[in-house]
């Protein structure tokens, strides 16, 4: 398994959540939208400020910073409005061996 780093237990989030993590210097946050994981950089491309602050719509698939109200598509990391317009770094994510692995660069 080159570059996945196992990070929570999958039970450790279910359907809907979504939870803030590090691995080793990289802060993420991760989503659990139906069942497949999502991981993006835990870092507004606004403001320096973490996403997993915010909130979590499972049903838009949609993350929203708490600072000004910017909001990201958890599956790619686009952009949703302003006052952000640069995506957020999108990591590979999945749920094997009863563990969420994200893989790293």
């Amino acid at each position: 398994m080159s570059g996945w780093v196992r990070v929570l237990d999958s039970h450790e989030l279910l359907p809907g959540e979504m939870r803030g993590v590090w691995v080793g210097e990289t802060p993420l946050v991760l989503f659990n939208l139906d069942g497949q994981i999502h991981a993006l950089r835990d870092q507004c491309t606004h403001e320096d400020y973490e996403l997993s602050a915010g909130s979590f719509d499972p049903v838009a698939g949609a993350v929203e910073c708490v600072l000004h109200g910017a909001r990201f598509d958890v599956r790619d990391g686009r952009a949703l409005c302003a006052p952000a317009y640069l995506p957020v770094e999108r990591f590979e994510a999945r749920i094997e061996d009863g563990g969420i692995h994200v893989r790293l660069p």
